[in-house]
């Protein structure tokens, strides 16, 4: 008989010479549970994903719900959904008021790209700006504006007019001009290795969009939800964009994504051409149902508090000589080592040891720390622990080497 590891090395396209190959047969809460019942500890929650952790009952119950009454029906916009109309209603209610029409797709890939054709068909323009070290998806409009040559290279010719600049340079906002459509940015720069911008930045962006009527573009595809500390990351700068991008943390563990903006703005969709934004499987009942639950519970719970809570923790207890600093946006946190190789190593003596972390994409020689928002304290803890030694260890093997 033919090994699940097998048929996945033998028929799942990969992407990459390296997957961690780890046979997962449940996942509970906080834990992911191997082949041979060892336990892993869940420090990333599937990149920002699975925030409410694993298994959360009143998700599965919304799910086994919503599938017992009908899944797909209809292209979307065509029929008026419940799961769609309530999840959108309910996000409303939680956004600003000129944040108040949704159009839901199947990932935050998706909501970039729903965002970019908006943006050119409400200004009539097509110029893109776009971030340094930025990440919004992987499909080839995402990519034009992904902020880094050497994931760009190979699949060139891209969409052309899309200018990049320095995330943070406030000299650069200059370049935002009467010929941009609009320009993406995260309120925190989550693959750079979590960076924040300086106070004021986001405010400048505002200020130069609305002197040359670009459209200010946010993407909270892995900052939302809870993860940075509010909601919504940009409530801590004052700032109102124009379109939001969420997906990740959105469907609680269910694949959706969704791009918001003004009715006035998506109204643009309506009329030449009709259909101006077209998708099958977006806002699919199921994960609707499963993403109105889970903000719901996020709503009830204000885990954006425990965000906080888990932050500070980490941030007193993960103290070593080894690591260059520690940066954080709530429960957003990247541990800086002094080189890529001694991360890699550090990763893989945290997974021997039952705790699953990451690298970050633009930033391999950090460590990635995004845990389910449902951690309590004492579990955080043992992770810290976990992690410190897993750097001790590595520190010795170093000096021994």
């Amino acid at each position: 008989m033919i090994s699940n590891r097998e048929l996945f090395l033998r028929h799942v396209a990969q992407t990459s010479t390296a997957p961690l190959m780890l046979e997962i047969q449940e996942a509970k809460g906080v834990y992911l549970f191997g082949k041979s019942g060892k336990k892993y500890l869940d420090m990333i929650s599937g990149i920002s994903v699975s925030s409410l952790g694993h298994g959360h009952p009143e998700i599965v119950e919304a799910v086994k719900h919503q599938a017992e009454k009908f899944m797909h029906l209809m292209v979307y916009g065509e029929y008026a959904q419940y799961p769609q109309s309530e999840l959108a209603h309910l996000l409303s209610e939680n956004l600003p008021a000129s944040l108040n029409s949704c159009y839901f797709v199947n990932s935050g890939a998706e909501a970039t790209e729903g965002a970019m054709k908006l943006a050119k068909k409400v200004t009539g323009r097509s110029e893109i700006i776009y971030c340094k070290s930025s990440y919004h998806g992987s499909s080839q409009g995402a990519l034009s504006i992904m902020g880094d040559e050497y994931f760009k290279q190979n699949f060139r010719p891209l969409l052309p007019d899309c200018k990049m600049i320095e995330y943070g340079n406030s000299s650069d906002i200059e370049k935002i001009s009467k010929k941009t459509a609009c320009i993406f940015i995260e309120p925190v720069q989550a693959e750079s290795g979590v960076t924040v911008p300086p106070e004021e930045y986001l405010q400048s962006i505002r200020k130069k969009c609305d002197e040359t009527g670009a459209l200010l573009v946010f993407d909270e595809i892995q900052t939302g939800m809870g993860r940075t500390g509010t909601l919504f990351a940009f409530e801590q700068s004052g700032v109102v964009p124009d379109i939001l991008l969420l997906a990740k943390a959105l469907g609680g563990g269910m694949p959706i994504g969704t791009f918001i903006a003004s009715k006035n703005l998506m109204d643009n969709f309506t009329d030449n051409p009709v259909l101006g934004h077209i998708t099958t499987f977006g806002g699919h009942p199921v994960s609707c149902a499963a993403a109105k639950a889970s903000l719901k519970v996020i709503l009830r719970e204000k885990l954006w508090e425990n965000a906080l809570r888990l932050e500070a923790l980490f941030k007193k207890e993960l103290k070593h000589q080894k690591i260059v600093s520690f940066r954080s946006k709530g429960a957003l946190m990247a541990i800086e080592f002094e080189s890529e190789k001694f991360n890699r190593d550090v990763i893989s003596k945290c997974i021997e040891s039952g705790l699953i972390t990451d690298w970050f994409l633009f930033a391999p020689h950090c460590l990635r720390l995004a845990p389910p928002l449902i951690m309590d304290l004492e579990t955080a803890k043992k992770a810290s622990q976990i992690i410190l030694q897993a750097i001790e260890e590595t520190a010795l093997n170093e000096k021994t080497a």
